[in-house]
Parts: structure tokens; C-alpha cells; sequence
């Protein structure tokens, strides 16, 4: 240790890890130079062996610790709506603990208590997450607490989804077209003709869809596969988002390549840089005017299912919707009960057409296939 003056101020020099660490004391006094100096040294040395002191960290309130979160995430992610959510359901339960008092206990009340209000599992083992998140490195002791005791998340229905039939599928996008909101009709467009995800379909900017070359491209996503991925326009969803791009620039008067493809703005859409917050209420309307019982994820069952049905390979198929893996792509792809029989019933008619070994039995015919129809292309462009 080495105690040197510039001037009036007193510095220190050592060496720790085999570095040396020259600083300012920022002290004309060298008593309290030398009590810095020791005091720098104890911050390397726990620091190096993973020792921090985190008392005044654990005295604050889950409150303050949750405001400073959600500070930290608006500067990190483009939609926080459901994150204010979440953490605002967390901080008015749990909101005055410090968190030294958050224990696997503390979460398992929340748990109850949200329950009690009616929240789904699903919605509250999303919040028992951010309460982990915020808690940093104290969050993973409770995390490993709960997991221990099998109480970190609660049971979840996992219904095996729907794909809608065709007769479902006209009827919703009859009520979507006649619908008062503007964006359901392309957005239901997109979500049964291209598998996009909802927060997908939301976060889209202009910049984004090529009209031209019929292409969309996907921003964030919900899996690393997601992100990026390049779609297909067929003629459907072009023909659809080439008249909601001249509905657009009429109503904004040009279209500018970061504004958003499903603008902010209710009832009227006006603040194209920011996306729309939902499109549950427009969708709802339309579920009950088409006498149609779903969710808006079985839009892109649906697409991944009749892909299937059509015989698509896998690889194409998971590029399209975003999967990762094969048994992702077993959890959305419900066959249809009606291919199942067609399926089915070709071995019989297999069967019946084979020559009958030492019998004068004339074989049945075999039904013939019908061949459905190939849609027209679109010819429209957008300047």
C-alpha cells in the first residue's frame, strides 16, 4: 500500500488481483486517505468473492423497488401496458412490505388473494413473476422455495385449442368487415391467413409490410424464432391490407415507416407512432354477431392446422408460424374430425378397389377426389 500526495489531495496505490488500482482519496487529510484506501481494498475483496451488502436494498419498500422496475422497463421494451398491469395488481397487495418481508409465504398469500378477486392462474403466475424479477437475487431464494414446496405456479387449463371451420371462419370475417372498428377486419386477415400472434399483429409498423412484393416481416416476438421471420401475403391478406393502406393514408395523410400499422386512438385511431392497446373489445363483437365460440389465438390454430391438412412440411410450417420445435408444432396442429374420416375412410376404399383374391365379387368404385378451387390473385398497388 502506497499513500502519495498531488498537490493538496491525497491518492493510494495497490495492488489487488495483480492490478494496480491508482485513485484519489479526493482528502487533503491523510488519516482519512488511509481509511479510504481501506475501505476501496473491502469493496474489491467482497466483490471479487461475490460479497455484497445489500441491507439498505432490503429495507425498501416492494413499492419503491416496483416504481423503479417499471421505470427501468419502459426504457427497455416498447409495450408496457401489461407490465403497469401486473405490477400495479403486485404493489397494491404487497406494495407497503419491505422487501426483507417477501417471503415464498408472502407470494402464496398473493396468490390466494388474487384468486379471491377472480384472476385466472395464467394472469396471476405472470405477476408472481415480475414480483420475482423485481426482487433481484432475493427473488431467486423465494423462486427456489416455491419450487421446492410445488407452489411457484398455480395449475392452468391447457385446453387443446380449436381451429375454426370454414363456415365459422366466413361468418367471423363477414362481422369483421361490417364491424365499427376499422383495424378488426385486416388484423383478423392477417391473424388467419398468416399465424402472427396478437402482440405480433399489434406491434407492426408500415416498415415492415411490403405491399409491392406481398411480404410481411415480424418484429418482436414471443420467441427468438419468432422474430424476424418473413410471411407471405396471399391474395386474401394482400387484397385486404392494400385497401386498409388507402383507408390509412386518407385518415393520416400519408403513411411514414415507424408508424404503426394499428394505430393508438379510441374510437377513432389518432396517434399512428404508438400501437393499439387491444383488440379485445372489436373482437368480442364480432365473436358474438358470427355466433362463433373462440379465442383469438385460435386464429392461428386454425392457420396451422389447415396447413397441415394440406400436407405442408414441417420446416415450412414452423418458418411461417415461428415454433421451435416439433412438439410445439403437435400442441397447435388439430386435425380436423372430418379430414380424420376422410383419412380413414380412403382404407376403405383402398380395399374395395383391390381384386379379390379367388372370388367373382366386382370391386366397388372408389368416390372421387374433388379438387378444390385455387383463389384469384389480386392486382393492386399502393404508391
Amino acid at each position: 500500500m502506497a499513500l502519495f500526495r498531488r498537490g493538496k489531495i491525497w491518492w493510494y496505490e495497490f495492488l489487488f488481483a495483480h492490478r494496480r488500482v491508482r485513485e484519489s482519496a479526493k482528502t487533503t487529510s491523510k488519516t482519512v486517505a488511509k481509511l479510504a484506501e481501506q475501505k476501496r481494498r473491502r469493496q474489491l475483496e467482497d466483490g471479487f468473492n461475490g460479497v455484497t451488502d445489500d441491507r439498505e436494498e432490503r429495507v425498501r419498500s416492494l413499492r419503491e423497488v416496483g416504481e423503479s422496475y417499471l421505470h427501468e422497463y419502459r426504457l427497455r421494451h416498447r409495450g408496457v401496458t401489461y407490465a403497469e398491469y401486473a405490477v400495479g395488481n403486485v404493489l397494491r397487495h404487497l406494495g407497503a412490505l419491505m422487501v426483507v418481508d417477501v417471503s415464498d409465504k408472502a407470494v402464496n398469500s398473493y396468490q390466494t388473494a388474487r384468486l379471491k378477486e377472480g384472476a385466472a392462474p395464467k394472469t396471476i403466475n405472470e405477476e408472481v413473476g415480475f414480483i420475482l424479477r423485481m426482487l433481484g437475487e432475493s427473488g431467486d431464494v423465494v423462486r427456489a422455495r416455491l419450487r421446492r414446496r410445488k407452489t411457484l405456479k398455480l395449475a392452468v387449463q391447457r385446453g387443446p385449442g380449436k381451429a375454426y371451420s370454414p363456415a365459422e371462419k366466413e361468418a367471423m370475417l363477414a362481422a369483421a368487415k361490417s364491424a365499427r372498428s376499422r383495424a378488426i377486419y385486416p388484423a383478423l386477415v392477417l391473424a388467419l391467413n398468416t399465424g402472427e400472434r396478437d402482440s405480433e399483429i399489434r406491434g407492426l409498423q408500415w416498415d415492415r409490410v411490403d405491399l409491392a412484393k406481398a411480404i410481411v416481416t415480424v418484429g418482436d416476438s414471443k420467441t427468438e424464432a419468432g422474430e424476424g421471420r418473413t410471411i407471405p401475403l396471399n391474395s386474401v391478406a394482400l387484397a385486404a391490407m392494400v385497401d386498409y393502406a388507402r383507408w390509412y393514408a386518407e385518415r393520416f395523410g400519408t403513411i411514414q415507416p415507424k408508424w404503426y400499422v394499428f394505430p393508438f386512438g379510441k374510437p377513432r385511431p389518432n396517434d399512428p407512432s404508438r400501437p393499439m392497446v387491444t383488440l379485445k373489445t372489436a373482437w368480442t363483437n364480432v365473436r358474438k354477431k358470427a355466433g362463433v365460440i373462440g379465442r383469438w389465438h385460435d386464429n392461428r390454430h386454425t392457420l396451422v392446422t389447415e396447413l397441415a391438412e394440406q400436407g405442408t412440411g414441417d420446416e415450412v410450417i414452423r418458418d411461417i408460424a415461428g415454433h421451435v420445435s416439433k412438439q410445439m408444432l403437435k400442441h397447435y396442429s388439430h386435425v380436423r374430425m372430418e379430414a380424420k374420416r376422410k383419412a380413414l375412410e380412403g382404407i376403405v376404399s383402398k380395399t374395395a378397389t383391390q381384386p379379390a383374391q379367388k372370388s367373382e365379387a366386382a370391386s366397388a368404385p372408389a368416390p372421387a377426389d374433388s379438387t378444390p378451387g385455387v383463389p384469384g390473385s389480386v392486382d393492386a398497388v399502393v404508391h
